[in-house]
């Protein structure tokens, strides 16, 4: 817009370009404000949940301790002095918020906040800084060395992080690589909004350290173990089902298991029948042990309550759970993982077990039939259209069970061509295909295989077709491509792929793509 004798025209035409770009910046500078507004509430919004969370969680480590003073009454004084420090510094900051909004008749009003005047007189003065800066500094650093004598070593360094303050001698470096003095890189010369929610950023760092210090102190117990009442109770077994006329030697167990929670008494029922301490369970160190027979097949439920003893009194635990009994069985179960059907050149997961018979003791046999651990197998069929699979084991009784299942051997489907992801016909500007990566899906395949690409075809109408190596256009494939023209479909096609970890299958033919250029 400069140089050379201009029109009037010309002249009024670059007058209207600058006004267009005031009103641009403007508008911009409205949205920055605005958008430092929200965020400030935000955080206020959340800040305020934190300290709901927080003194919930320092009430609850109070009566934690009183029930356990020797674990937990040192970590309550911590948690008590983390509190103190941090509500001091918390209503100091809130404070000085309160003192730079004043002024500010609506306090939604985000782009009047557009001004850095009352930091910078409070914060500095001339080089150096001011009463108000001084404290502000001092304040910041005494949290963060306070609060780390106190909390527990792993959180230290989170909480060193939060509140620094520069390099050794409170530097920050910008981008240009010259330093500047921490305070005046994050509050000299911002809009009073931007230096709110910066404020408001420093209180929500302290309602997070607040939060750590309490979890640690706790080691993540304290809301689900605070009190006896809240515990809850669950049954264990030997196994997870048992045979008709087997003896079930499962136990109940509370969450707390040394010898402070054992129950005093306890009233439980099977199935709806009153048991006997002593023939039918016993107590012991962490819940009730039970000497119950597993009965007959079905479902079975043991209710009731235990009793424990806290404060002098006797608190109720209510004991509901329950127990499946299987009848003995006659044959192996075989099941394939996926589905009814294995893949030549995948490892297919197999899991062959007998109820009833440890994993160890059960013998499994097919062409390709590999063990891996426990009751899981891989298959990896060779040729032929199906494989069986035997299975073979004896009970605890002695009696021999086996059986075998026959499976139907499939190919691995074709791939669908694809490129940055897309299949089919596919739209996009000539600078993106350049770029783009082809490759080979398996759609509603039942594996995630990786599949990898070698070479592809490569077609431009009008021009002769270029064999690609690779995934990606060379230099020849792309020198065509710049003459396509906007609506030609260009075409890749004869993909080569591969399994990735498996070269010597060979997939079938993968199918084309087709793309539109749009400029």
């Amino acid at each position: 817009m400069a140089g050379g004798k201009q029109s009037p025209r010309q002249r009024m035409v670059n007058l209207m370009y600058l006004v267009f770009i005031c009103m641009l910046a403007l508008n911009m500078s409205k949205e920055v404000l605005a958008a430092f507004g929200l965020m400030n509430v935000k955080m206020e919004a959340s800040n305020k949940k934190t300290t709901e969370n927080n003194v919930a969680f320092l009430e609850g480590l109070g009566t934690k301790a009183e029930e356990n003073a020797a674990k937990y009454a040192e970590d309550y004084k911590k948690a008590q002095k983390v509190q103190a420090i941090s509500q001091e510094y918390y209503d100091y900051l809130e404070g000085l918020k309160k003192e730079m909004t004043k002024n500010v008749e609506d306090p939604t009003d985000y782009q009047v906040m557009d001004k850095s005047d009352y930091l910078d007189q409070k914060f500095f003065s001339g080089e150096n800084l001011a009463p108000g800066g001084k404290e502000f500094m001092k304040r910041i650093k005494d949290y963060r060395e306070q609060v780390s004598s106190l909390v527990p070593d792993k959180i230290k360094g989170s909480v060193k992080a939060r509140f620094e303050t520069g390099d050794a001698n409170g530097k920050v470096e910008k981008k240009d690589k010259t330093k500047q003095d921490w305070i005046n890189y994050h509050y000299e010369g911002f809009p009073l909004i931007a230096s709110l929610t910066k404020i408001t950023a420093l209180q929500s760092d302290i309602k997070a350290t607040e939060e750590d210090a309490l979890k640690a102190m706790l080691e993540g117990n304290l809301t689900d173990q605070v009190s006896l009442k809240k515990f809850k109770t669950s049954l264990f077994g030997s196994k997870s089902a048992f045979y008709a006329g087997e003896k079930y030697d499962g136990k109940i167990i509370i969450s707390k298991t040394d010898d402070t929670s054992t129950p005093v008494r306890a009233e439980l029922t099977l199935d709806g029948r009153k048991l006997k301490e002593g023939t039918d369970y016993q107590l012991e160190a962490g819940g009730v042990k039970m000497l119950i027979g597993a009965g007959n097949p079905g479902d079975h439920e043991v209710a009731g309550t235990l009793f424990f003893k806290q404060d002098g009194e006797e608190v109720p635990v209510e004991v509901k759970n329950s127990f499946a009994t299987i009848s003995k069985p006659s044959a192996a179960l075989i099941a394939a993982d996926k589905m009814n059907v294995v893949y030549r050149g995948v490892a297919n997961p197999m899991t062959i077990s007998i109820p009833g018979i440890p994993n160890n003791k059960v013998r499994a046999s097919a062409p390709g039939l590999k063990p891996v651990s426990g009751s899981k197998y891989v298959m990896t069929p060779g040729s032929g259209r199906t494989v069986t699979i035997k299975a073979s084991g004896t009970l605890p009784d002695g009696k021999p069970v086996s059986s075998s299942s026959e499976f139907r051997i499939k190919d691995i489907p074709s791939p669908t061509g694809s490129i940055r992801g897309e299949t089919g016909s596919v739209k996009m500007p000539r600078k993106n295909l350049e770029v783009s990566t082809i490759g080979a899906i398996l759609e509603d395949f039942d594996f995630d295989l990786n599949i990898g690409v070698s070479g592809f075809s490569f077609k431009v109408p009008g021009q002769p077709t270029i064999r690609v190596n690779g995934r990606k256009l060379d230099s020849r494939a792309k020198s065509a491509l710049k003459r396509a023209k906007r609506g030609d479909m260009v075409q890749i096609f004869n993909i080569q792929a591969y399994i990735t970890n498996n070269k010597s299958y060979r997939l079938k033919k993968v199918s084309s793509v087709l793309v539109e250029i749009t400029n």
